[in-house]
């Protein structure tokens, strides 16, 4: 009987001479699922999933795909996952249609059904009408949908996506979470990388933040919410000494940026009238808490390089 997982990951390690990449990470993924990996540069994301795909071997550790192990069984694996890198990869001087059709080939799939199936995608992907045009000749959006299309012309089991929408205006990153949105409702099983924490948020059922290669919490992004910020944010501008001292004494969540208050404030009744009315000075903001307040309070605000 074939596992329920579609990866299973145990105590990864990844080490380039002294860099430490990826520090004993375990985690599993669910078939049908929509699943995270989220993290700072650098933090490890990128040489998880390339792990995975067999791109990149493990130093250390356990990882089966399906139920396949990596790497004994990769080719097997390989033919049932389909991989989006955040890289143009397509064929500059191929047209979209080709581009799929000649990719086909790698599968030994039939050139009838390669055409029948790349005819199929670029409807599903809004390209139907620039079929007879060159890649180098598509913008953005363009490119990042065929590439989706391109890692889906071996009808995979897993979709692996390393940061899709990097760079997109807000129609094209839209246009391409409402054909993932599709593909999972059709039980098709994704492991995505994204620093859109909206992204993540929208997509995943479950995810991962992990930085410098470990992993930091998991579960799915509104219990993240709940259990990490609350339900409600206060930010305050220019914040006094005055309602630092408060927001200490009554042992409240916060993160002083010196400029910025953060206040945790979880929904506690009558908390912000009275912040907005005797602290501040300048600006006073209470907004609903987002993934992205759990990503900055575990991961920090410092820049990453």
């Amino acid at each position: 009987m074939e596992t329920l997982a579609a990866i299973e990951a145990e105590n990864l390690h990844k080490i380039y001479g002294r860099l430490v990449a990826v520090d004993g990470l375990s985690f599993s993924v669910r078939r049908g699922e929509c699943f995270g990996i989220l993290g700072p540069n650098g933090a490890g994301k990128t040489t998880t999933i390339r792990m995975i795909y067999g791109f990149s071997p493990m130093t250390k550790g356990r990882l089966r795909v399906f139920g396949l192990t990596v790497p004994d069984e990769l080719r097997d694996i390989k033919a049932r996952l389909g991989v989006c890198q955040q890289e143009n990869t397509l064929d500059p001087d191929l047209s979209t249609l080709e581009n799929l059709i000649v990719f086909a080939r790698y599968f030994n799939i039939p050139k009838t059904s390669a055409q029948e199936r790349a005819a199929r995608l670029l409807q599903f992907m809004a390209l139907d009408h620039r079929r007879e045009a060159r890649a180098n000749e598509l913008s953005g959006g363009m490119v990042r949908r065929l590439i989706i299309a391109r890692a889906l012309i071996n009808d995979p089991q897993l979709l692996i996506l390393d940061e899709p929408t990097t760079g997109l205006d807000p129609q094209s990153r839209h246009q391409v979470w409402e054909q993932l949105e599709k593909l999972k409702a059709e039980g098709l099983s994704i492991l995505l990388t994204t620093h859109y924490m909206d992204e993540a948020a929208r997509l995943c059922d479950r995810l991962i933040i992990m930085d410098h290669g470990r992993m930091l919490v998991e579960g799915g992004p509104t219990d993240l919410i709940k259990s990490y910020i609350g339900r409600d944010v206060i930010e305050v501008g220019e914040p006094p000494a005055e309602l630092v001292e408060y927001v200490r004494g009554r042992g409240l969540s916060y993160d002083n940026l010196a400029s910025r208050l953060i206040v945790y404030s979880n929904g506690e009744e009558g908390l912000y009238h009275k912040i907005s009315q005797e602290f501040c000075k300048s600006e006073c903001v209470l907004r609903m808490a987002t993934l992205e307040d759990v990503f900055l309070k575990l991961t920090g605000r410092e820049l990453r390089e």
